[in-house]
């Protein structure tokens, strides 16, 4: 071997570690976010003891959250050009983590949501401007691994959030489900100023301040009324006004984006069939799917089997250890068989094992239900990784940040509407039976629609082409080798 391939060999080392230590960096803040998200619903009856209000009144801190999030997230990408990812990422993880200080610290419910507002600031600038810095980080050879890495805390924080909010509420206070972030927040930013070099863009134009209004109402008023469908008792007509509020500002903001000379989000990417195909159309609906999966299951086994949530948790533990299980062969898979065969087969694998959960009942061998929650495990988070890397598979480099921000916005939608159509088929089977929770037969009907959705999605990714992403995964190579 030559000086010259010695040196390329070590460069090539360098950079593909370069690029693994930065995605794990992000990763850690990723968790941290995502956690914090699910891990507060466990809580919510002692803080509203705590506050002296009522415990459904402790939504409203969810909502706002979830809402400012909506509202800041088509920023992200122009502030990081603007400013830098580096700098953005850094503050949004200062931003997030103050707030959660001050989230715990709170003494009323009023204190408690103006908190909540601005954590859900932070969280809306983290994830994207987080896969950005990924994105500019790793090789299209090295964006499978790196991918995979950020996608894990989302795979595993919800499952293990409510377990670990149960835990800390009943043994601690639920102050700490808050302030468990401030040393996870400082060790990100530590991390960040240590191994995450800046990167700017030299030109990133002026603010699109009127794409940016629309946009932010748009996808809030979609996200309110997909929020409300869950929780709302008060009548349909809220919910399909903000629907529609939120359908004819998107369409607004997308006439707008297409008309402009420098928008706020470039709209090309969805001319390149890998990010629109696992982001807009069978991807939403994919995640739509597993998503719902983690709302279901929980209530499945508390209300249909009857258990604790501490035994609740140890099955849903077996569904996390699936998740963890699948990272370590993802790569070779996806060399091995390409994108295309492992987003139809593995997610029809998935839906198959989203409809099984709902034939589940007290009587079904334990052996039997780890190993279909472990399967559902597996299979999610191979899903959830392909859908992710593919989506940046053909994306340029000057399409990076508006890509990262629809992925982001387009995945907020997909989460949501996941949960609202399970507990849509939740609500209309329990109403057939003129009683007001669900039984047992009703989850079955919602595993079956949810998973439904999934096979038909899966199904769609068979039209992408046999080599579909194939720099990023290397299944041609593979194949002449």
């Amino acid at each position: 071997m030559t000086t010259a391939e010695t040196s390329e060999n070590g460069q090539e080392a360098a950079s593909s570690r370069q690029a693994k230590i930065v995605a794990l960096v992000v990763a850690v803040s990723f968790f941290m976010q995502i956690l914090d998200g699910t891990i507060v619903t466990t809580s919510l009856p002692q803080m509203a003891a705590s506050f002296g209000v009522q415990p459904v009144s402790m939504s409203i801190g969810i909502t706002v959250y979830m809402l400012t999030m909506a509202a800041f997230i088509p920023l992200s990408g122009w502030l990081g050009d603007r400013f830098g990812a580096r700098r953005i990422f850094l503050m949004s993880i200062a931003v997030f983590t103050g707030a959660s200080l001050f989230c715990g610290l709170s003494g009323s419910l009023a204190e408690f949501v103006l908190w909540r507002a601005v954590q859900g600031a932070g969280s809306a600038l983290m994830t994207p401007v987080g896969r950005i810095i990924v994105l500019k980080n790793a090789r299209k050879s090295e964006l499978v691994q790196a991918i995979a890495l950020i996608t894990w805390p989302a795979l595993t924080a919800p499952v293990i959030g409510p377990v670990l909010g149960g835990f800390i509420t009943t043994y601690a206070s639920w102050h700490w489900n808050f302030l468990i972030n401030i040393p996870i927040g400082i060790l990100g930013m530590a991390l960040v100023l240590r191994f995450v070099p800046e990167q700017r863009e030299s030109n990133p134009g002026r603010l699109d301040l009127m794409g940016f209004v629309l946009s932010a109402a748009g996808l809030t008023f979609l996200l309110a009324a997909l929020e409300l469908s869950v929780k709302w008792d008060g009548g349909l007509l809220p919910i399909i006004s903000m629907l529609a509020a939120g359908i004819v500002l998107s369409v607004m903001a997308t006439r707008h984006f297409l008309a402009v000379d420098n928008p706020l989000l470039d709209l090309s990417a969805f001319r390149i069939q890998t990010f629109s195909m696992s982001t807009l159309s069978a991807g939403t609906a994919c995640r739509m799917a597993i998503n719902a999966t983690p709302f279901l299951l929980p209530l499945l086994f508390q209300l249909g089997f009857g258990l604790s949530s501490i035994a609740a948790g140890t099955y849903l533990l077996v569904y996390f250890l699936g998740n963890f299980s699948m990272k370590a062969v993802t790569t070779p898979l996806l060399r091995f068989f390409g994108f295309r065969t492992v987003l139809g087969v593995n997610g029809l694998i998935a839906a198959l094992s989203i409809v099984g959960c709902g034939f589940l009942s007290p009587a079904t061998p334990p052996f039997f239900i780890h190993a279909l929650l472990f399967l559902a495990g597996l299979s999610r988070s191979m899903e959830f990784t392909a859908l992710n890397t593919l989506a940046f598979a053909d994306i340029g480099p000057a399409q990076r940040s508006s890509a990262s921000t629809l992925s982001s916005m387009l995945q907020q939608v997909s989460m949501l509407l996941g949960v609202a159509v399970a507990a849509a088929v939740l609500n209309i089977a329990s109403a057939l039976r003129g009683a007001d929770n669900p039984v047992l037969a009703d989850f079955r009907w919602a595993f079956v629609v949810v998973g439904a959705i999934g096979i038909v999605s899966s199904l769609r990714f068979l039209q992408l082409p046999v080599e579909a992403g194939a720099e990023v995964s290397g299944h041609r190579k593979f194949q002449k080798n």
